[in-house]
């Protein structure tokens, strides 16, 4: 690349950085009669000449060519891949069924357009993903891979063990030194998909967090445990109202009941919950939908992450056949903006909101509300009306650099049907910036001691670590960033703490694939599907 040490030292040296400020720098040194050089060019220059020591590697460099940062700011490098076709149980009349589609999916949706790309292959979906991450200039040794595709549970178990291992199998093949042969979805076992498991414990993209997608009503003991062989540390769960009238009308399939013992049974197996609710469903209001939102913090629920899907008319639906016939309307503009000033300021602290608005391209909604920036313009008129949002999102540290001084920590208790819950977190003493938390379950000894995953009899519970801030090599040491200040470690033994004040003589974490290796450097030992430590 012709100028290149020129373009990193205009890069470096500029003092006021605007958002535009790379574009206007790529003008000044253009290619030869071909334009401006493309992101990921500068990135790979970056990347070659840092390795050929013609350029000293550089934070402030780093942080000026990585295109989107917000996609690891959070800690992590997500990957999103979707599961092929399949029948769903459930026939809600809001939920779009497009052919050549995972039920609830739509073609055009970002992540369902690289899916069909890759023809749903696994592998493909995440390699190429990772690879596109790197090419912008991410790092993705931490990868949280998120599976979607209507139910997770329906899926036979051999296509999903199978679709698991291409994954992982994915992940690994940075390594040059990994080998596997692939193995057809028929002759797939368990064993295969451990061994693939073990490789990536020390893989250069580890996997640190597996994410799968079920319904309230396939949630069961032997189906915690199946997810939980397959590697998954969090459940996404669709709850969409918590009234059984509505969930009827909306032939949801199942009631409050099944989605409360949902609940009860993925806490006790210490997964994280991350819950979907859909406002504005057929026979909802907004007063309804207002009042749902309270009842989800209740000891019956309370979530440790939240979507919220405002309902969509959707074509070719038996909702859409419904607002045609003039028995159901999608709230307006102002009605939705109520909900969310009445909700979201509700949130408690230890929840993180992950989407409020699903990205389905308005020329696929019939009617209601088509803007995807509808967060930016809730949140706008919340501060308006001088109130704040306090979850995790909306209070992540991202790329700030902080020192011991600047935090202090923050526990929040708070009851469940089964346990006492403790959110653990440091935070900024001037923003209240979260820098890294951990969610540390300790189980009613009544429940603890017939815990039916016997690992877990008798013990407190880890259900997950997080620290904040740009994605930083494992092993490497970086002045400032909040996952190299030590936090994990302080979070770890301040769980320990309040376990032994419990009077719990052990301790477990929901690890991982790629965070064993952290684990055990802390006395923790993996049995079959945790890591344990005697207190």
């Amino acid at each position: 690349m012709k100028n290149s040490l020129e373009i990193f030292k205009e890069i470096k040296n500029k003092k006021n950085w605007k958002e535009n400020s790379l574009q206007t720098i790529l003008k000044q040194y253009p290619k030869e009669g071909k334009g401006l050089y493309r992101h990921d060019e500068l990135v790979q220059t970056y990347k070659e000449l840092t390795k050929e020591k013609k350029l000293d590697k550089d934070k402030l460099i780093e942080r000026r060519i990585r295109m989107k940062p917000t996609r690891t700011q959070s800690g992590v490098a997500i990957v999103t891949v979707l599961m092929k076709p399949y029948p769903c149980p459930g026939q809600c009349i809001f939920c779009p069924n497009e052919k050549g589609m995972p039920k609830s999916y739509i073609s055009s949706e970002p992540g369902a357009q690289r899916a069909l790309t890759h023809n749903f292959d696994p592998y493909d979906q995440t390699r190429k993903r990772i690879e596109a991450l790197q090419n912008i200039g991410h790092n993705t040794e931490k990868i949280e891979l998120i599976i979607l595709g209507g139910t997770c549970s329906v899926y036979p178990e051999n296509y999903q063990i199978w679709f698991v291992k291409r994954c992982f199998d994915a992940m690994n093949s940075f390594n040059t030194n990994y080998k596997t042969k692939e193995i057809s979805e028929q002759d797939i076992t368990w064993e295969n998909l451990f061994q693939t498991h073990t490789f990536n414990e020390t893989s250069k993209c580890r996997n640190v967090g597996l994410v799968l997608e079920t319904r309230p009503d396939y949630i069961n003991k032997k189906e915690i445990i199946r997810l939980r062989k397959l590697g998954s540390t969090k459940i996404q769960i669709g709850v969409q109202s918590l009234n059984n009238k509505i969930l009827k009308l909306n032939k949801r399939g199942h009631g409050v009941k099944e989605t409360k013992k949902a609940f009860e049974l993925l806490r006790l197996a210490g997964l994280k919950i991350h819950a979907h609710i859909m406002p504005n469903l057929y026979g909802s209001s907004v007063n309804k939908d207002i009042t749902d939102y309270k009842k989800l913090w209740s000891k019956h629920y309370s979530p440790d992450e939240l979507k919220i899907y405002p309902t969509s008319i959707i074509p070719n639906t038996p909702l859409e056949n419904l607002y045609k016939e003039g028995k159901y309307k999608p709230y307006t503009h102002k009605q939705l903006l109520k909900y969310f000033v009445k909700t979201l300021p509700t949130t408690p602290r230890f929840v993180r909101l992950t989407r409020i608005i699903r990205d389905i391209p308005s020329n696929e909604i019939v009617a209601g509300n088509k803007a995807t920036n509808f967060r930016q313009i809730a949140e706008k008129e919340i501060l308006r009306k001088k109130l704040a949002i306090q979850d995790i999102r909306s209070r992540e540290i991202r790329g700030r650099e902080v020192q011991w001084s600047d935090i202090e920590e923050e526990v929040i208790k708070y009851k469940t049907s089964v346990s006492t819950e403790y959110f653990i977190s440091y935070k900024t003493k001037d923003t209240d910036q979260i820098c890294g938390f951990l969610r540390l379950s300790i189980p009613k000894k009544s429940l603890s001691k017939k815990n039916f995953i016997k690992e877990l009899k008798n013990s407190s519970i880890i259900r997950e670590v997080h620290v904040y801030g740009r994605v930083v090599n494992i092993g490497d040491s970086s002045e400032g960033e909040s996952q190299h200040l030590g936090l994990g470690k302080r979070l770890v033994e301040k769980a320990e703490e309040i376990s032994k004040r419990n009077r719990f003589d052990k301790i477990s974490v929901i690890s991982a694939i790629g965070t064993r290796e952290y684990y055990e450097k802390r006395g923790y030992v993996k049995d079959e599907l945790f890591m344990n430590k005697e207190l």
